[in-house]
């Protein structure tokens, strides 16, 4: 499944609920299911993590969704390694950020 498949699944299927609920509000679960992954990294199993994970990339679908966003289009400064050096790995040791 690509990226704007899932940004697609989560319109289809919650669209209506999230754009009710609105974009604040999404930050607010998609910020809880975020520390929910965390705590599933440091405390839970493998089946934990891969359900937080879950979550967590179902609410990032959902907020591209309600801003009208590609996520492929997104991901895709990623797509020939970092941002700033263009390598893989990093050569340059800077997380792109901005």
């Amino acid at each position: 499944m690509h990226l704007d498949e899932l940004r697609d699944l989560m319109e289809a299927t919650y669209g209506l609920q999230d754009t009710e609920r609105g974009i604040p509000a999404t930050i607010a679960w998609l910020t809880e299911e975020l520390g929910e992954l965390a705590q599933a990294v440091r405390k839970g199993t493998r089946e934990q993590q891969l359900h937080e994970l879950g979550d967590v990339l179902a609410w990032v679908a959902s907020l591209a969704a309600q801003l009208d966003l590609s996520m492929d289009e997104a991901v895709h400064r990623y797509a020939d390694g970092c941002p700033k050096c263009a390598r893989r790995p990093c050569a340059c040791g800077q997380r792109a950020s901005g």
